[in-house]
């Protein structure tokens, strides 16, 4: 029972990741809560030995991978970062615009 809920959770994440469609922009949300979920449910599966605890481990794992994705998604909205470029520091506003700033802030 546990090989084939595993084999069951490998396929459908494979479906999912291998998928062609091409967003717009990174979700690592859902990807987090995917990924984190197989992870879950195959060591959840493989520590209890039992279909309970891979269910158990699929949505531990699907959660937390949810909230680290949220974070990185949160963190590339921003839209604001310092760069190195030419020898020179760089600043680039979330608005577009990019001005020098002291070598201090790379």
């Amino acid at each position: 029972m546990l090989a084939r809920l595993s084999l069951v959770a490998l396929v459908a994440a494979g479906a999912v990741l291998g998928s062609p469609v091409v967003p717009a922009r990174a979700n690592d949300t859902a990807a987090g809560a995917i990924i984190g979920g197989a992870a879950g449910a195959l060591i959840g599966g493989a520590v209890s030995g039992s279909a309970g605890g891979a269910v158990a481990g699929a949505v531990v794992g699907g959660t937390a991978g949810a909230i680290i994705g949220n974070q990185s998604d949160k963190n590339k909205k921003k839209g604001s970062y310092y760069f190195w470029s030419g020898g020179k520091c760089f600043y680039h506003y979330p608005n577009g615009q990019v001005v020098k700033v002291s070598k201090s802030y790379c």
